[in-house]
């Protein structure tokens, strides 16, 4: 039995535990990944929709501002990138990244979604890396690259967060992990409870496995005996402890496996959905992503961050005009943050299509240049080595790699 089937063995017979352990990193995934080699990947799942000609402004094109009176006038016009573009004012502290080409974009990318513009199908889709849903599969693209690795292990990835991610879901094992609480655990408490499940050596094995993921973090799980070890007071015991800035917990854990056999991680920000008062709405998930990229560069060291990529990705873009409220609506192209010190930053890739309302699709959002997918592609093959076919059949089914888009150094 593999260690996630284990540990799931483990989560399903212990409701005895109570309710506190539905809150327990225990339950809850962070993705990891170790395999061969040096070089390391993360993506990171930006959930909501993000509008990328919001974050990295075609103040080049003149269709632009007129399509955004109220989003953007010519103080507001953000930070110099390429003298096209121009970057958000709230991710400032990456410019530093970006001046020593650690830091880029890549714009008018899409996954083949198209049309119905639903929050669900969009994330399925490109955590999938699949052309449709049809076939009915729950893997996604991040564990059928483990999957091609060879001597890929449980610790080769890493899928961290409070929820399942479907990108990292598959026949291949990885690792989980959540930064939301901890358990406590007094020593009463664990030793009735390896009591209980003496007789059951899977089940013992599989509540080891738990506490040792509990603990990854550094942060203690065992404490001194206080209770008389019944189970109502093991219950008791174990209520989880909320903690506050969880992209940093996230970002720095994830960046403490990145450090030892772990390759691949994995995890997803959210509350970029921002249909009204866009102006306020984008601040905050801007400034948790230039954190997050900060405490990811921190927390891997000079020589790890020199071999890293990460990629940040979303559903899909928005529309190019403003609405009634203030913010923008579903739409289609999208765009795709890039760093590490094995990209090839301070630009920003992609085939820029035009504002103007005949270049356009559907008459309202980015047209898509170029899919998604192939980005990824092209980073998975440059990281570890992934021949062309695998990455075709396996990896992304039916994608067509073309030719490389000089991403990565």
């Amino acid at each position: 039995m593999t260690r996630m089937s284990t540990r799931r063995s483990f989560l399903l017979r212990s409701g005895a535990l109570g309710c506190s352990l539905a809150a327990s990193p225990i339950l809850t995934p962070v993705g990891l990944a170790s395999a061969p080699g040096d070089n390391r990947l993360v993506v990171i799942i930006l959930r909501g929709g993000v509008d990328g000609l919001d974050v990295v402004r075609p103040i080049g094109d003149p269709a632009f501002q007129s399509a955004r009176p109220g989003l953007l006038n010519s103080s507001e016009v953000g930070i110099d990138l390429t003298g096209f573009f121009a970057l958000h004012p709230a991710l400032l502290p990456l410019m530093p990244l970006w001046t020593a080409g650690e830091l880029g974009f890549v714009h008018v990318a899409s996954t083949p979604y198209r049309d119905k513009r639903s929050h669900f199908d969009g994330q399925d889709l490109l955590e999938a890396g699949t052309v449709d849903l049809s076939g009915g599969g729950r893997e996604g693209w991040l564990n059928r690259l483990v999957q091609v690795l060879p001597g890929a292990n449980a610790r080769t990835a890493f899928s961290v967060g409070d929820g399942e991610m479907l990108i990292a879901a598959g026949a291949a094992e990885v690792s989980n992990w959540s930064p939301s609480v901890d358990v406590v655990l007094s020593a009463a408490g664990l030793g009735l409870l390896r009591q209980v499940m003496a007789e059951d050596p899977v089940f013992a094995r599989a509540m080891s496995e738990a506490v040792e993921l509990a603990a990854l973090d550094g942060d203690q799980v065992v404490f001194p005996d206080t209770h008389d070890g019944r189970m109502e007071a093991m219950v008791e015991d174990m209520q989880p402890i909320p903690r506050g800035d969880g992209h940093l917990r996230i970002a720095e854990f994830a960046a403490s496996q990145l450090r030892h056999e772990t390759r691949i991680a994995t995890f997803s920000l959210g509350g970029w959905d921002t249909h009204r008062n866009q102006k306020n709405a984008l601040k905050g998930p801007l400034g948790r992503l230039a954190d997050t990229i900060l405490a990811l560069k921190q927390g891997c060291g000079a020589d790890v961050w020199g071999k890293t990529t990460v990629l940040a990705m979303t559903e899909f873009g928005r529309t190019v005009r403003e609405n009634g409220t203030g913010g923008t609506d579903h739409g289609t192209g999208g765009m795709m943050l890039v760093a590490g010190g094995a990209v090839r930053g301070g630009r920003v890739h992609g085939l820029w299509p035009g504002l103007d309302e005949a270049s356009l699709y559907d008459r309202r959002d980015l047209m898509p240049t170029s899919d998604l997918r192939g980005w990824a592609a092209w980073a998975m093959r440059a990281s570890f080595g992934v021949v062309r076919s695998e990455l075709e059949r396996s990896v992304f089914p039916g994608l067509d790699l073309g030719d490389d888009p000089g991403l990565m150094l």
